[in-house]
């Protein structure tokens, strides 16, 4: 059962959420407020939380940033008609999807279940294998898509779901050029609008990361005004 944080200071938001999720067979923890979610997940860590962005204490972009410096659970920001900026913000600094209130329960439980299939972090184990999920290999990267699992050098790297499918997708055709748009559908469904800038600030998050391992990390190329291409070593 997978374990749900629901982070917002509208109650009738944390209720209503939190029974549907329940119905759905999900574990669902509720808080009201970003600290007091953020002092709860350094004792157990979700596997998944779904946050407003406006609320007390400290709030949705703030614990965002917290948590992406411990943790690569998919997170998705419930966000308000007017919150344009907030979303491709939020996304850039690591969300991996966004909901805009008011917001359809249905839409939001398939949204939560398509991130933790992708995560899959060590649970695809009688998956049958296919193009799309089998181990991948260029040179120092491994990538296991089954078990979330990224290595460079035979050291672990720690990525995003919105990370690993944009690597995954480079690394599948190494020296193929990826269009940002080409980039953008495979890590966002078509309910899901983000820009070019968005998708740069994934690729330069997903090198910074890769960089934490190896320095000398440069098989992701930028193609100024078409797109990004990986290049095996």
């Amino acid at each position: 059962m997978s374990r749900i944080a629901l982070v917002d200071d509208d109650r009738n938001i944390l209720t209503s959420v939190s029974m549907t999720l329940e119905a759905e067979g999900f574990e669902v923890e509720t808080y009201n407020d970003g600290q007091s979610a953020l002092d709860a997940f350094s004792r157990r860590m979700p596997d998944m939380a779904v946050l407003d962005i406006k609320m007390p204490r400290m709030d949705g972009m703030d614990l965002l940033q917290r948590l992406r410096q411990k943790t690569s659970m998919p997170i998705i920001f419930l966000t308000s008609k007017d919150d344009e900026i907030d979303e491709v913000l939020g996304l850039r600094m690591g969300a991996d999807d966004y909901v805009k209130k008011p917001f359809s329960q249905r839409l939001l439980v398939e949204r939560i279940r398509t991130l933790l299939r992708r995560q899959e972090a060590g649970a695809g184990v009688d998956t049958p294998v296919t193009e799309e999920n089998k181990v991948i290999e260029r040179g120092n990267l491994r990538m296991d898509p089954l078990r979330h699992a990224v290595s460079w050098k035979g050291r672990d790297v720690s990525l995003t779901v919105t990370e690993f499918l944009l690597l995954q997708a480079l690394a599948q055709r190494p020296g193929f050029v990826k269009s940002r748009d080409q980039l953008m559908d495979v890590a966002y469904d078509d309910q899901v609008y983000v820009d070019d800038r968005t998708i740069d600030s994934h690729i330069k998050r997903l090198r910074k990361k890769m960089r934490s391992v190896d320095e000398e990390f440069t098989a992701i190329e930028t193609l100024y005004g078409i797109g990004y291409r990986y290049n095996e070593e």
